[in-house]
C-alpha cells in the first residue's frame, strides 16, 4: 500500500497530525504498536491521571468539606477496586473515540512495531510475528517518551514502579515515597495523599515544578504540606530496594554524606522521561538525534532526512500532548502549502493537583535574567467571594507585564480550576494584550476569573479592587 503520509504512534501529536492530514486530502496512514490509540496519554498518562485525581478529590471533599457545608456522611470508605475501574472505563471511552475519529476520516490503521526500512519504506512487526511493509512519501515520527528509571533504583514494575504502574494499584497504600518533585510525581502522589496514604516526596533541587515560577513553586508546596505531603528537598536517591511487599530508598542529602532510609510499601520513580525512538530503524536512514536521544528538526520540524518530520516528546520543548497536537496540526498544514505558526512561548503548562498550578509565558526569573524591565501584580483567591463560597481559599494569580510598553509577558497561577483559567492569559498574549487590556475586561461576579481581571489592576499602578 503505498500513503501520501504515515504516522508512526498514534498519541495526542501522531492522531491529531493523521485527522488535520486527511481533511486536508491526504491519503493518510497510522501505526500504532499497542492494542488501543492514542499513546501514552490517553491510555497511561493525562486521561486516567486525571480521572483518578477527581475520584480521590472526591473522596478528600467528602472526608473533610462536606460537614462545613453541612452535608454529613456516614461509613466513608474508599472502594479502589471501582475507582480504578472507572478510571478504565474512561480511558477505553476515549481511546474508542480515537478509533472513530480514525474510521470517519477514513485513516488507515495499523497495529504493531513501525521502523524505517528506507525513507519511503517502513515495515510493521505485528503481535503474531509476521511482517507487513507499507511505502508512503512523507513521514512523521510521533512515537512518544518513557519513563526515566536508572537502574539504581531496580525498577521492577512491582514495588519500584513508575506512573503506568501507580495508575493500576488496587489496594490504598499505607507508605509511598517518590522521586522527583515535578509534575507527574505531585499529581499522583496528590491522588494517593488524598486517599490516605503517607507520602515522601525526594526532590534533587531546592524547589518543586522547578520549571514554573518561583511563587508557584512555593504556593504548591504550601498546599501541598497542609493535605500532609512530606517534602526532601536537595536530596538525592542512592538506591532502591525492594521486597515482596515494601521499599526501603536511600537518601542523602546534596550538599552532606549525611544518609537515612525511607521505608514504604511502593517507590514511585518520577524523575522525567526520555524519548522513544527504540528499534524505530533511525539509523537505517540517517536521522539524527542529539545527546540525550530527541531527534532534531529544523523549524519546519523536518528532521536530517527530506520528507521525514518528528514532533512531540521525541523532539526539544516541554513534554506536553497539546504542544504535540500543535505540531502535529503544523507539519500537516505545512505539507499542504500552508502557512501555520507555532509560538513556543505560549503553550501554557498545568499540575492538576488541588490547588492546580498554570502558567504561561515567561517566568519573573526567566525576565530578569534576560535584563527585561518588568511589574508584577499579584491577587489571592482568599480574596474572592467565588473561593470563600467554595472553600477553595488557596493560591493566586500573579501577571508580569512589560514595564514600559505593558504588555503581558507572563501569567502564573495557582488555586481552583487555574488549568481552565490559563486559556484566557493565552488569548490575552497571542493578541498581544496589555495588562491595561487585561484590567478593563469584564468578568462576570462572583467567578474564579475575577482574580486574573485584579492581578493585571495590581500590575497596572497597584489598583487592585478586592485587597
Amino acid at each position: 500500500m503505498k500513503y501520501d503520509l504515515t504516522i508512526i504512534g498514534s498519541g495526542p501529536g501522531g492522531y491529531v497530525a493523521a485527522i488535520r492530514a486527511a481533511q486536508l486530502g491526504f491519503k493518510t496512514a497510522i501505526i500504532e504498536r499497542y492494542n488501543t490509540l492514542g499513546g501514552t496519554c490517553l491510555n497511561v498518562g493525562c486521561i486516567p491521571s486525571k480521572a483518578l485525581l477527581d475520584s480521590s478529590e472526591h473522596y478528600h471533599n467528602a472526608k473533610d468539606k462536606f460537614a462545613t457545608h453541612g452535608i454529613e456522611l456516614k461509613d466513608l470508605k474508599v472502594n479502589m477496586k471501582q475507582m480504578i475501574q472507572r478510571k478504565d472505563d474512561v480511558v477505553d471511552q476515549t481511546c474508542k473515540g480515537v478509533a472513530f475519529l480514525m474510521k470517519k476520516n477514513k485513516i488507515d490503521v495499523y497495529h504493531g512495531h513501525g521502523s524505517f526500512v528506507s525513507n519511503n519504506k517502513i515495515s510493521i512487526a505485528k503481535e503474531d510475528g509476521s511482517k507487513e511493509e507499507i511505502e508512503t512519501d512523507k513521514t512523521i515520527i510521533a512515537t512518544g517518551s518513557k519513563p526515566i528509571v536508572p537502574p539504581a533504583f531496580n525498577y521492577d514494575k512491582k514495588r519500584v514502579i513508575t506512573s503506568t504502574e501507580a495508575l493500576n494499584i488496587k489496594k490504598v497504600p499505607k507508605r509511598m515515597v517518590i522521586i522527583g518533585g515535578g509534575v507527574i510525581g505531585l499529581e499522583l502522589g496528590s491522588v494517593f495523599c488524598r486517599l490516605g496514604t503517607e507520602v515522601e516526596v525526594v526532590e534533587y533541587g531546592d524547589r518543586i515544578i522547578a520549571g514554573m515560577d518561583k511563587d508557584c513553586s512555593k504556593e504548591l508546596m504550601r498546599a501541598l504540606k497542609k493535605q500532609g505531603i512530606k517534602f526532601h528537598l536537595k536530596h538525592m536517591v542512592t538506591s532502591v530496594k525492594a521486597t515482596k511487599t515494601s521499599t526501603t530508598v536511600e537518601v542523602q542529602k546534596r550538599d552532606s554524606e549525611e544518609t537515612f532510609q525511607l521505608k514504604a510499601d511502593y517507590c514511585l520513580v518520577a524523575i522525567g522521561r526520555r524519548a522513544y525512538t527504540d528499534n524505530l530503524g533511525l539509523e537505517n536512514i540517517g536521522v539524527k538525534t542529539d545527546e540525550k536521544g530527541k531527534i532534531e528538526v529544523n523549524e519546519k520540524l523536518e528532521t536530517s532526512v527530506p520528507g521525514v518530520y518528528a514532533i512531540g516528546d521525541v523532539i526539544k520543548g516541554a513534554m506536553l500532548a497539546h504542544k504535540a497536537e500543535e505540531e502535529g496540526v503544523f507539519v500537516a498544514e505545512s505539507l499542504a502549502g500552508e502557512h501555520p505558526h507555532i509560538n513556543y512561548n505560549l503553550i501554557p503548562g498545568v499540575v492538576y493537583t488541588w490547588p492546580e498550578v498554570a502558567d504561561v509565558g515567561q517566568t519573573e526569573e526567566q525576565l530578569k535574567a534576560a535584563g527585561i524591565p518588568y511589574k508584577a501584580g499579584k491577587f489571592p483567591f482568599k480574596a474572592l467571594g467565588r473561593a470563600r463560597a467554595s472553600m477553595d481559599l488557596e493560591g493566586m494569580v500573579k501577571v508580569l507585564a512589560h514595564e514600559e510598553t505593558d504588555e503581558i509577558l507572563g501569567v502564573h497561577m495557582v488555586g481552583p480550576r487555574v488549568a481552565d483559567i490559563i486559556a484566557e492569559a493565552v488569548t490575552l498574549m497571542e493578541f498581544r494584550a496589555s495588562a491595561e487590556d487585561a484590567s478593563r475586561m469584564s468578568h462576570a461576579h462572583p467567578t474564579f476569573t475575577e482574580a486574573v481581571k485584579e492581578a493585571a489592576l495590581a500590575a497596572t499602578g497597584n489598583r487592585a479592587l478586592h485587597v
